[in-house]
This record gives structure tokens, C-alpha cells and sequence, in this order.
């Protein structure tokens, strides 16, 4: 697709895509410039499009387990193959995500390492350690943030900053696993490294058991601990975007956040209802982004924390 129409027209797809699929991504979007967040959209729509072919979902809701797992991982490898090639795929999601990786120089390595948290997902993988589960955190989410500073137009070459970008990525993806450990087990899913869950005398059938809530608890804290430090290292890398992508990305930093903690400050009862944030509490935190945007940022070493795979820089 190349003419304004067809870009047109699959920027609105997407935007009705993020509209019923995030709301806070949606939320956060608007602070972007125009070029910006329509790429983001677009971005979005083949991201969201993966996640539920992945799970037999439509926009994140109503989730059947596929009986052919393998085949929906190769249609997605397929057809993101096509739209990274600029090859026609008839299907708007992908031909949502050509465009945008067209116009961005999105590399294709990092578009592969995110369908590889999904094949993760679709071979019931459960992790081991605690880097096990950093790792699928950025497959799944940290590539995104990766994709997502090619889209804002940081460098391929600025190794560090889309670090930090991978980081912002990773802390919201433990903040998701927080908030749906008892949902996740219950369709039998568990994201919780096996030592922390040994530490606790757990199997991961135990998680939906109400009785084990106060372990979830202590758990829900280690992750939101976790989430946090990778959070702090992500805005060393917002301070050197555009003013409106930093206050965008600190919005989105923040209302993510807030997930995290609130969930780690209700303790058992962090499931008996699905944690949200309302309208007024995310127009808070954009406010408080955006004076934290003003302010200067001391740079924060990231020596000790996990790093996404390096791959080679393409050719422009």
C-alpha cells in the first residue's frame, strides 16, 4: 500500500484497534506528534493481531486455546516475513505493520524476537529463572519498546538508548504478569520463574489456589521491585527523545507503573478484582509526566540489569 488513501485508511483500522484493545496505550498516544502516533497505531495493530491469532482471542478478549498452535506461529512468521519484505499481504494488520516498517526502518531481527515470546506462549513454555523470565518479558514486550524508539526515530546504532527503550518494555510486562497471575493460571499459564515459586513451596497449579494468595502477595512484590529498577533505567532513555515522545513515554511509564504497585499494595486481595486505572488517576500521572519531562535527568548505570540480544546493524 502506498498511496495516502491506503495509509489513510489503515490508520484508522488501527486506531480502532488500540481504541478497544488498550486504552492506556491509547491514552498515552495522544501526547505523541501526529506522524508519531499514527505510526504507533500502526505499529500497534500488527502486535495486537499477533497476540491473538497467538491465543485465539479477538482484541485481547474471549481467549480459546488453539488446537494448532505451531500452524498460527507460522502464519505469523509468514506473513510479518511479507510485510518486512514490502510484499503485498491482504491482511490489514500486516499490511499495517509493512507500512509503518517501511517508513521506520523497523529491523527485522527485533520484529522476530517479539513473535518468539508469542511461540513461547503457544508451546505452554514456563520459565525457570528469573532471567528466563526477563527474557520472554522482552520478547513479548522490550522488543516492542525497541520497535517503538524506531518509531520515535532514535538511531539503530544507539545500542544504549534502545536498551533503556527494551527496558520501559520489560517493566510493563512484569507489571501485566502482576496484575494476571491468578487469571494466567487459571487457563493453565504461569510466568512466574519456577525457583521464585520452589522458594515458596509452590507449583504452579498452586496459583489460583485462594489459599496461597499470601505467597502470590510477597511474589507480586518482587515483581513490582523488579519492574520498578527497569522503569528507572528507561528514563535515562526518555530524556533524550523529543519533548512530546518523553512526555508520552513517561505517561506510559507511569500509568503502567501504577499496576505494579497497586498490586503489590494489596496483597492478597490484588486478584479478587481486575486492577485498573481511571480516566482521573491516568490524567494525573500524564500531568505528572509532563513536569518530569522539564526536568533534567541524572544518567543511571544499568551494569546489572538483563540486556536484549544484540544484532547486527542492517545497511541503510
Amino acid at each position: 500500500m502506498s498511496s495516502d488513501v491506503d495509509r489513510d485508511r489503515l490508520v484508522e483500522a488501527a486506531l480502532a484497534s488500540i481504541s478497544a484493545g488498550s486504552k492506556s496505550f491509547r491514552f498515552a498516544s495522544q501526547l505523541f506528534d501526529l506522524p508519531t502516533r499514527e505510526r504507533s497505531w500502526l505499529l500497534y495493530s500488527w502486535c495486537r493481531a499477533c497476540d491473538d491469532v497467538t491465543d485465539g482471542q479477538t482484541l485481547g478478549q474471549n481467549a480459546v486455546t488453539p488446537a494448532d498452535p505451531e500452524a498460527r506461529i507460522a502464519f505469523l512468521k509468514r506473513m510479518t516475513g511479507r510485510a518486512l519484505a514490502d510484499e503485498p499481504t491482504g491482511i490489514v494488520p500486516f499490511e499495517a505493520f509493512r507500512q509503518v516498517a517501511k517508513e521506520c526502518s523497523i529491523p527485522a531481527e527485533v520484529a522476530y524476537d517479539h513473535l518468539a515470546g508469542f511461540e513461547r506462549d503457544a508451546s505452554a513454555w514456563r520459565p525457570q529463572t528469573e532471567e528466563d523470565l526477563l527474557s520472554y518479558c522482552y520478547q513479548v514486550a522490550g522488543a516492542v519498546g525497541v520497535m517503538m524508539a524506531n518509531v520515535m526515530g532514535v538511531p539503530a546504532g544507539d545500542e544504549d538508548t534502545l536498551d533503556r527503550a527494551a527496558d520501559l518494555g520489560i517493566a510493563f510486562q512484569l507489571a501485566n504478569i502482576a496484575r494476571d497471575i491468578v487469571d494466567d493460571a487459571r487457563v493453565g499459564r504461569v510466568y512466574l520463574p519456577h525457583e521464585w515459586l520452589a522458594a515458596e513451596g509452590l507449583e504452579g497449579a498452586d496459583l489460583a489456589d485462594p489459599s496461597h494468595r499470601s505467597a502470590l502477595a510477597r511474589m507480586t512484590q518482587r515483581l513490582e521491585r523488579l519492574a520498578d529498577r527497569y522503569r528507572r533505567s528507561s528514563k535515562t532513555g526518555a530524556a533524550r527523545l523529543p519533548f512530546r515522545s518523553r512526555w508520552a513515554v513517561l505517561s506510559a511509564a507511569g500509568i503502567y507503573g501504577e499496576v505494579a504497585t497497586k498490586a503489590a499494595a494489596l496483597g492478597p486481595r490484588a486478584w479478587d478484582t481486575r486492577i485498573a486505572t481511571s480516566k482521573a488517576e491516568k490524567l494525573a500521572l500524564v500531568m505528572e509526566a509532563f513536569w518530569e519531562s522539564l526536568v533534567e535527568v541524572r544518567p543511571s548505570a544499568r551494569d546489572e540489569l538483563w540486556t536484549r540480544p544484540r544484532h547486527p546493524v542492517s545497511a541503510p
